[in-house]
């Protein structure tokens, strides 16, 4: 008999989890849960067209209340659940997923809850179950990347990566289109990136650092500065066994001064204002004026980049191991290249964690899969990672 999955949260990322669930992990059902019915029934209808099997159900489900979301996924028997709505739910459906004993992965990006959810892992290991949060394309994917550089070197002092999301056919004034939730992507643009650097732990501000990084053509050159949440828990569990870890991610040339103006106007906080007798949260008036003019279309042509230096020692010699990977929407299915890359390696975990593949309890990324398993898994979903290893 196949798997009872559930996605909860039906756009986007979710859709996409919910298409490689029942491609590549066994599933005889996939609930397709939002709290939006009509969104829940267009992402299963989506799914089996795509499959051409009706395999995807949809549900309306509340995701901020864990304990109705506990009750519902014992009913249902479901076995485990990827988690697509907003960071802010991650950590109550970490605890839906203990009380009702079903594994879980999520697409993560904040640290605080990351780190809020890790502190359950000892409910989670005495219920028997896996949950891998912060997955998805980076954080996530860059993380498995990450690894998998690390595995080339017998002694490793510093990596740095590099990532970004953007439209292929880039169009003023923003040149970026937004392919995923607004609230994850500001999230990303406020509070303190956690690094390593001089082999510990730090925080490091948001919008800083910034540099130029070069791409082959037709890509050419990006920008580079500093976002929130791309590695969190890597940040721990690397500390004192690396010198340096940092990622920095990519945008087209010119967003840079944009997104600082917007920092500096203090359009990122969350902090009410008064306006004119009224109070006003500055980042849901951004959300507001913003979201419509950089949301992307239902089908549009952009591509991924995760790129990972890896710094050390191969055989006794100095040595330096690149990864890259440049992926890009795929016609056929429709899925963009956020959505697959977000969707299925969230999907990839899940489907470990069901095989009995992965530890027990709440387990980072790193931990919970090997770089080569990864990169395995991802090549039967069409990602092409480049390896390169250059003596230094």
């Amino acid at each position: 008999m196949g798997i009872h999955y559930a996605v909860i949260g039906a756009g986007r990322q979710g859709t996409a989890a919910a298409y490689d669930l029942a491609r590549h992990g066994g599933a005889e059902r996939i609930w397709m849960a939002d709290a939006d019915r009509g969104q829940a029934e267009r992402s299963a209808q989506r799914v089996n067209t795509l499959l051409g099997a009706e395999i995807a159900v949809p549900a309306r489900l509340d995701a901020s209340d864990p304990h109705a979301v506990a009750e519902w996924l014992r009913r249902e028997k479901i076995r485990a659940f990827l988690s697509a709505v907003p960071y802010y739910h991650n950590l109550g459906l970490t605890h839906a997923a203990i009380q009702a004993g079903a594994a879980m992965t999520d697409l993560g990006g904040n640290s605080d809850v990351v780190f809020a959810q890790i502190d359950l892992s000892p409910d989670a290991e005495q219920a028997g179950i896996g949950v891998v949060p912060d997955c998805g394309q980076v954080p996530g994917m860059g993380t498995s990347l990450v690894v998998y550089a690390l595995e080339q070197l017998d002694e490793a002092s510093e990596v740095l990566m590099w990532d970004c999301g953007l439209p292929a056919h880039p169009e003023p004034p923003w040149n970026y289109r937004l392919t995923f939730s607004i609230d994850g992507l500001t999230n990303e643009y406020d509070g303190d990136c956690l690094y390593i650097r001089n082999g510990k732990t730090v925080r490091v501000p948001t919008f800083e650092e910034l540099e130029i990084v070069e791409f082959p053509e037709p890509i050419g050159k990006l920008e580079a500065f500093t976002t929130a949440g791309g590695l969190t828990t890597a940040a721990r569990t690397y500390a004192g066994k690396l010198k340096t870890l940092q990622n920095k991610t990519l945008r087209y040339p010119g967003n840079f001064v944009q997104l600082k103006t917007i920092q500096q106007l203090g359009l990122l906080g969350l902090e009410p204002i008064q306006v004119q007798g009224q109070a006003v949260i500055p980042r849901q008036v951004l959300h507001a004026l913003w979201e419509p003019q950089i949301r992307a279309e239902a089908e549009i042509e952009d591509l991924i980049i995760i790129r990972v230096l890896a710094r050390g020692k191969k055989a006794g010699k100095p040595a330096d191991v690149w990864v890259d990977l440049i992926h890009y929407a795929d016609k056929a299915t429709g899925f963009t290249a956020m959505e697959q890359g977000t969707g299925w390696h969230a999907a990839i975990l899940l489907e470990a964690i069901v095989e009995g593949s992965t530890p027990k309890g709440v387990i980072p990324v790193e931990l919970a899969m090997s770089g080569a398993e990864f990169v395995r898994r991802a090549a039967l979903r069409g990602f092409e990672v480049q390896l390169r290893t250059e003596a230094v």
